[in-house]
């Protein structure tokens, strides 16, 4: 023996207990993680939604839609993409509504939550690109969060590793769900070795993307759903390479994961449209609610626009139109809505560069570019 192999070598620790009853109701640390994700992709959300003019709130009325829209979407992916547990040859077709057991497909879950998003915006008046963009790096903080759900469950990590942040996995009791297996001694079971820790690959990953959304944006001022594609695009880049390293079961297409093919081809969508589309960053002036007082030194967006004038029951706005940067400026310093028929500022500006504004992350000037395009003449259409 080795004076090395005589040394523990590190390791990332595993919970050996994914599941604590509370009487009868069980309390499953996973559905806890999407939980804490959802709270914290909203709160970034409702911030991002009001610097663009929505009333407070208006995160919760699209949460209510988007959120059982995105698990219902995540459901479906997850029975499509591996229809033999369910219908196959001693599958049963009833556990494809038990969501509980797990299973359940980000690809599904972004574009339920997206459909539920856009009806929640139709009804709310706003723009749907406005939404995406506002959700962008919420997302990908919610997806970190709920990747330690995985952690928990003992599941979807790599092949084997001698890294030391290898992971340490529990052989999971299938007769117990969410228990490990015991010896006889009482002392939970690990798997041989150590591995990957893709699920903390993937969290820190998406972490990443968030940041680099938020940095862009703000930098680029991204616009017309711009920012949702910066996201699909860093999301879906880490998705490939992380899924390659995965060791658990997955049905594959030439060889390779589904998922490998789905990233691939949903990163190659995003790009296109964040190349081709172009246009100002979207803002908001509500349609049908009481003109806000501004408050002693301006800035309108501090107003609560939720509460009506004479009294505390919310008073939502009939809807919103769309303005360019400096008619919202003025109207937040002001509390004066610009006339329907008016027209962008600055149109007769010389068109810049998309990205003129990168290099000048301070300056105070709108964007210019597509500025014939900005829709600051007239309602948001409520079908965007």
């Amino acid at each position: 023996m080795t004076l090395a192999s005589s040394i523990p070598q590190a390791a990332l620790p595993s919970p050996s207990t994914a599941v604590w009853q509370l009487g009868p109701v069980p309390i499953r640390a996973y559905a806890l993680c999407i939980i804490l994700g959802i709270v914290l992709a909203c709160w970034l959300t409702e911030r991002r939604l009001r610097q663009r003019g929505v009333a407070p709130g208006a995160v919760l009325d699209i949460a209510v839609w988007a959120v059982p829209a995105g698990i219902i979407g995540a459901r479906i992916y997850h029975v499509i993409t591996s229809p033999e547990k369910y219908f196959g040859a001693g599958g049963e077709p009833l556990k494809a509504l038990y969501i509980w057991e797990g299973g359940l497909g980000i690809w599904g879950a972004v574009a339920g939550g997206a459909v539920g998003a856009w009806i929640a915006a139709r009804q709310l008046g706003i723009p749907f690109a406005v939404v995406a963009d506002a959700l962008a790096p919420g997302l990908p903080l919610a997806q970190a969060v709920g990747r330690f759900g995985n952690w928990f469950n003992n599941e979807l990590y790599g092949g084997r590793t001698t890294l030391p942040w290898g992971l340490e996995v529990h052989k999971m009791d299938s007769a117990n769900p969410g228990q490990a297996q015991v010896d006889e001694a009482g002392n939970p079971i690990l798997l041989p070795g150590l591995y990957h820790p893709t699920f903390l690959y993937e969290a820190i990953w998406n972490v990443g993307v968030a940041a680099l959304v938020l940095v862009l944006d703000r930098r680029l001022k991204l616009g017309r759903g711009r920012a949702f594609a910066l996201y699909v695009m860093g999301y879906t880049a880490g998705r490939f390479w992380i899924e390659i390293m995965r060791t658990d079961e997955a049905n594959e297409i030439l060889g390779v994961r589904i998922n490998v093919w789905t990233a691939a081809l949903v990163f190659l969508g995003a790009l296109i449209y964040f190349l081709r589309v172009r246009g100002p960053r979207e803002y908001l002036i509500p349609v049908g609610a009481p003109a806000p007082v501004p408050p002693p030194g301006g800035d309108v967006s501090q107003v609560d626009l939720s509460r009506a004038e004479h009294g505390a029951r919310a008073a939502a706005p009939e809807g919103y139109r769309t303005v360019d940067e400096e008619q919202f400026r003025a109207y937040q310093e002001t509390g004066e809505v610009p006339p329907a028929d008016a027209p962008p500022t600055a149109t007769d500006a010389p068109a810049a560069h998309p990205d003129e504004d990168a290099d000048h992350p301070d300056d105070d000037a709108p964007q210019r570019d597509d500025r014939a395009g900005a829709a600051g003449a007239r309602p948001a259409d409520r079908d965007s």
